[in-house]
């Protein structure tokens, strides 16, 4: 949710793209500013030496050209139709049957944000499912729980699902293949749990009005350029997706690789829809300020809590107290700056503690509305489509699934490491 227009039309509440109106910026889009202009206040001041600050943008710098570059590629995926490709499938094949459907929206949520990031899923599939809803004549709030829940609770196999699993996997020196070999069993309970806690208070038969939904007409491409688009940009996201397990550290060389093709292949069949706002730079403002702030107030004392909160047990109950205490800081602030204030004060050893903070801070941030980009963002997208999505029942939902998910998958992962 970057700029805000201040005239709405519904193409521009799915591509937040609108040429023709004056854009303004946002409360969040001021809030993100102001987080790097306090960060970089902080090197300037000496409160963070300006080393430290150096070394923290250079970690950094492969995660932001990752962001920077698969928030383009499935932008510009999503304009060649392939998500509503896709989501048309799958109503089809669901045949008008809610368990069907349930059973592949789960799945097609879960991939997308698997192997896409989780934003991607709050982002672009969030609209394209709420649009799904009219055709079909599904209840559009079922639809939203899922992709919201899905981003952040799918968000733990691949270290490009979450910049949270990119920053624990530098850290513990594990490659996608080796992260994905410890965290496919946490992955696969806090998906069934997630299955289960959307059936039970959002999808049942008691949850909406009808047994059936009407199945839509499919998406076609009309013209040989929009098969082209169509194609180019489903072949690099594909591509980009077989490469995770061989490219190690270079994801986001990668990354950017794929949204090279897809941009090129607009550049020839549709340069007007190449704008300097497919560049995410939100999100990598966002970031930069984030570690820069951070690290300064971990200096100031935010290290002596975070380890009174987390301690320094490598056993069972240092794990669990690391995943509550994620969980209870993303939904005070925000999962990455609990994740990156956690992680500094666990020590290098405890490599269970430390997966065990990322499965609170992943799994967790479903409870408060800015617990994570993910959540703010489906939120937002279910306000600009006219979603109500009932407050208490969101709080209450989002708490019985954080705690049954998060205590499920950190007993999967040290049963199985």
């Amino acid at each position: 949710m970057a700029c805000v227009p201040e005239k709405v039309d519904p193409s521009a509440r799915e591509s937040n793209i609108e040429p023709s109106t004056r854009w303004r910026l946002s409360t969040l889009d001021m809030v993100r500013l102001g987080l790097l202009a306090a960060g970089l206040l902080c090197v300037l001041t000496g409160l963070l030496p300006r080393e430290e600050a150096a070394d923290n943008m250079r970690r950094i710098g492969p995660l932001l050209l990752f962001l920077g570059s698969v928030i383009v590629l499935a932008e510009l995926t999503r304009q060649a139709k392939v998500f509503d490709v896709i989501a048309h499938r799958i109503a089809i094949l669901g045949r008008g049957y809610y368990p069907a459907l349930f059973g592949l929206c789960v799945l097609f949520a879960s991939a997308t944000t698997i192997l896409l990031n989780l934003d991607t899923t709050a982002v672009l599939l969030t609209p394209v499912m709420l649009a799904l809803a009219v055709p079909a004549r599904i209840p559009p709030l079922p639809l939203a729980m899922t992709t919201l829940w899905l981003a952040n609770t799918a968000s733990l196999l691949l270290p490009v699902s979450n910049l949270t699993n990119l920053l624990a996997a530098n850290r513990v020196a594990l490659d996608a293949t080796d992260f994905a070999a410890r965290m496919w069993a946490p992955q696969l309970v806090s998906i069934a749990a997630t299955m289960l806690g959307l059936w039970l208070w959002y999808w049942r038969r008691g949850r909406r009005d009808t047994d059936r939904y009407v199945p839509p007409e499919p998406v076609r491409p009309e013209n040989s350029q929009q098969r082209t688009l169509l194609y180019t940009t489903a072949g690099a996201c594909l591509l980009f997706i077989l490469a995770i397990p061989f490219v190690g550290d270079r994801i986001g060389i990668a990354a950017a690789l794929a949204a090279a093709v897809a941009v090129t292949a607009f550049a020839i069949f549709d340069p007007s829809s190449l704008r300097l706002s497919l560049i995410p730079w939100q999100l990598l403002v966002f970031v930069v300020g984030l570690f820069l702030v951070v690290p300064t107030l971990s200096r100031l004392g935010l290290s002596d809590v975070m380890h009174w909160l987390i301690g320094d047990d490598a056993g069972v109950t240092g794990a669990y107290q690391a995943a509550g205490a994620g969980v209870a800081l993303s939904n005070v602030a925000n999962n990455l700056p609990a994740y990156t204030a956690g992680e500094a004060v666990v020590p290098s050893e405890n490599r269970n503690q430390l997966l065990a903070l990322l499965i609170g801070t992943n799994i967790g941030p479903i409870i408060t509305p800015w617990a994570s980009l993910a959540t703010l963002l489906c939120l937002e997208f279910c306000r600009t489509h006219d979603v109500r999505v009932p407050m208490g029942r969101f709080v209450l939902t989002g708490l019985g699934l954080a705690v049954v998910a998060t205590t499920g998958a950190v007993a999967a992962l040290l049963v199985t490491g």
